[in-house]
């Protein structure tokens, strides 16, 4: 073999490594770049995924709140509960010796002196009451038989009665159980013989008296100065759907719907919210619908903030927007009516600062982070409101807690089989949640529609 051709197949050789190495580098920098998106991933702690979908646990160190100082638990002057006895016992039952414990001598003869009194708490066996009504003639001198009608109500030979009824919406909507539980419950602690199908026409029967009260909660939802809003999906049928909230601090309104998008927004609120602030996660259909103010939840922006600061590890632009945000929560605290409106040095200082940021984008390189800066951009009218008004609360939480019961009820009972029976959950748990926040007895209120309808004052 020649030099020539030896120093020919070294050349080749080293031009393949070559590309080879290049192939290796560009590879290497996938994988970095591929294990540096998995150590950050979006997870409860970081987003708005709930903890369920984590795929591992989230670390602890990572919560929005941050130290006070306190210790766990209780706190001084906090007053504690125990169980107390009643001064007025529905029995007594005297234990008196009958015997001397020293000589055995009888003790039958003698009073005996109270020494110490203990109570137990308990619930006799349930027994269901059967009423009987009873209907006479009565023949006047005239010669006319008179005979008057059943009460409104009861329709049929046998009948179960309103605090039946209301007891099904309360387990139904309040306590999620599933009709073959509910059944269980009635046939076994209240002595009632009942079938899944009598509680499915109860339910449904409820459902139509309690439509009125689901009326007025929307009527007054709509006319209400501050509201917040948020949806979650759910099962009907095996298809995703949707449940709507609408809530106040002393209202709330739920609404099942098959999208997602305006269309709901439309067909329960026509007129959208010209008068009222409305509070949101800036879902795009929220953020569009008619509302004097916005306010744009603010656990979410921290949350989405947080992720995005690990993910591109000293951002400046990032850390600097999640620290207006604490300042402003924490101003929020210590604000009081009248700093709303006057100047407000604080306040000012943070609406600065908070457009100098807006106008030091961070570097397109930090692709995500970039998208967000537009996003916030995009809405920055909506994110500091609560600032300027003094009912509107910096975060959306309140609509999170009023829709979370969706979840509970599919995950205890698993899916709606009909629209029906998801329109009937929204109505009788948007009446459970308004009595909830106005500090009703939940069953109270829903025996008392079932019986007389109720109006709301």
């Amino acid at each position: 073999m020649s030099k020539r051709s030896t120093y020919s197949e070294i050349l080749a050789l080293v031009l393949e490594l070559q590309q080879e190495v290049e192939l290796l580098k560009e590879e290497n920098k996938r994988l970095k770049e591929e294990i540096h998106f998995l150590k950050h991933k979006k997870d409860s702690h970081n987003s708005s995924i709930p903890p369920s979908k984590d795929e591992w646990p989230p670390k602890r160190t990572n919560s929005l709140r941050q130290a006070t100082g306190k210790k766990p638990g209780g706190q001084p002057g906090h007053k504690g509960k125990t169980l107390e006895m009643t001064g007025a016992p529905d029995e007594i039952v005297e234990i008196n010796p009958g015997y001397c414990q020293c000589c055995g001598g009888p003790l039958h003869g003698i009073m005996g002196q109270k020494e110490e009194r203990r109570q137990v708490l308990d619930i006799p066996p349930i027994k269901a009451i059967f009423t009987e009504y009873q209907v006479y003639s009565k023949k006047c001198k005239c010669g006319h038989t008179t005979i008057p009608d059943f009460p409104d109500g009861i329709n049929s030979p046998v009948s179960y009665g309103p605090d039946i009824e209301g007891l099904i919406g309360y387990f139904y909507a309040r306590q999620y159980m599933p009709f073959a539980r509910m059944q269980e419950m009635f046939n076994n602690i209240f002595n009632i013989n009942i079938s899944e199908g009598g509680i499915h026409y109860l339910l449904g029967r409820f459902a139509d008296k309690i439509t009125p009260v689901y009326e007025i909660i929307r009527e007054r939802v709509q006319n209400s100065k501050v509201i917040g809003t948020d949806e979650t999906g759910a099962k009907v049928n095996g298809k995703k759907h949707w449940f709507w909230t609408w809530q106040t601090q002393k209202l709330t309104y739920i609404a099942h719907s098959e999208n997602r998008g305006m269309d709901t927004i439309n067909t329960n609120f026509p007129l959208g919210f010209p008068n009222s602030a409305l509070v949101s996660d800036a879902w795009k259909a929220q953020l569009n619908t008619t509302a004097r103010f916005h306010q744009c939840c603010l656990s979410h922006l921290q949350r989405n903030t947080k992720y995005l600061n690990e993910l591109y590890e000293g951002n400046k632009w990032g850390n600097g927007f999640l620290k207006l945000l604490y300042e402003s929560l924490e101003l929020k605290q210590k604000m009081v009516p009248t700093d709303y409106y006057r100047q407000c040095h604080e306040r000012d200082k943070i609406m600065e600062r908070f457009d100098q940021l807006l106008l030091e984008p961070p570097g397109p390189q930090n692709k995500e982070l970039y998208t967000f800066y537009n996003r916030i951009a995009r809405d920055r009218e909506h994110i500091f409101t609560f600032l300027f008004l003094p009912d509107v609360p910096p975060d959306n939480n309140a609509s999170e807690r009023a829709i979370r019961n969706i979840k509970a009820k599919q995950k205890i009972s698993g899916q709606f089989k009909v629209n029906k029976a998801a329109g009937n959950f929204a109505k009788i748990r948007s009446v459970i949640g308004t009595t909830i926040k106005n500090g009703l007895n939940v069953l109270d209120g829903l025996s008392l529609i079932s019986k007389f309808g109720l109006q709301l004052n």
